[in-house]
């Protein structure tokens, strides 16, 4: 049995103000650096004129030079940054709610529009501490188990017994139609082999999966 942890349940944010400067905290699930970044991408296109964007994450990692050891054999990729704030005012406290809540699989990003005031560099750690704390309270914690993903790309005749296969599962995925039919599919780790191998069988080895 693959070990199950602890991360947020959907997307969501949690605004306040301290001394005129507004925070917004952001967070949402992400299981890749990519999907990580692409978070931080978005909220920092989406607050282009803010002061700050801070963020910080913590998700599997592909090389271990740059992680630390999350549960069973799970390598974590944790990052932060100050984004222009006082040197460890702000992407390490709000990296070190994370570690403290035992989240993973997260990314999060703090927005701040600046509200004349300067908050000195415990106040800046309060309130990025903050934002991160009440945006993980408002999305809730739950227990999740390791998914993988691959890539089923199969025939048109073929593409009726995959999708059947899929739904009867019970698996996460999204289909494309176009030459041929692709299969985006998201499994717990510990059913993917099974999976894979009845596709195998009901397309008698047709399907290419990656």
């Amino acid at each position: 049995m693959t070990d199950a942890y602890r991360t947020v349940a959907g997307r969501v944010d949690a605004r306040f103000e301290v001394n005129g400067s507004e925070f917004i905290g952001y967070v949402s699930p992400a299981e890749t650096v990519e999907e990580a970044e692409a978070f931080v991408t978005e909220i920092e296109e989406r607050h282009p004129d803010a002061t700050h964007n801070v963020p910080a994450y913590r998700v599997p990692a592909g090389s271990a030079s740059s992680s630390v050891p999350g549960e069973g054999s799970v390598m974590l990729r944790e990052y932060q940054s100050d984004d222009g704030e006082p040197s460890g005012s702000s992407g390490k406290p709000a990296l070190n709610v994370l570690v403290q809540q035992d989240v993973r699989n997260v990314a999060a990003v703090v927005t701040r529009y600046y509200g004349g005031t300067n908050l000195g560099v415990g106040g800046l750690a309060r309130a990025y501490s903050r934002a991160v704390k009440e945006a993980l309270d408002a999305a809730g914690v739950v227990e999740e188990i390791p998914h993988e993903r691959f890539t089923v790309t199969v025939e048109y005749d073929d593409s009726g017994s995959v999708r059947g296969l899929l739904e009867s599962a019970g698996v996460e995925f999204e289909a494309a139609y176009e030459a041929d039919v692709s299969f985006e599919v998201r499994v717990p780790v510990e059913d993917g082999p099974e999976l894979r191998d009845r596709i195998r069988s009901a397309t008698s080895g047709r399907a290419n999966i990656e």
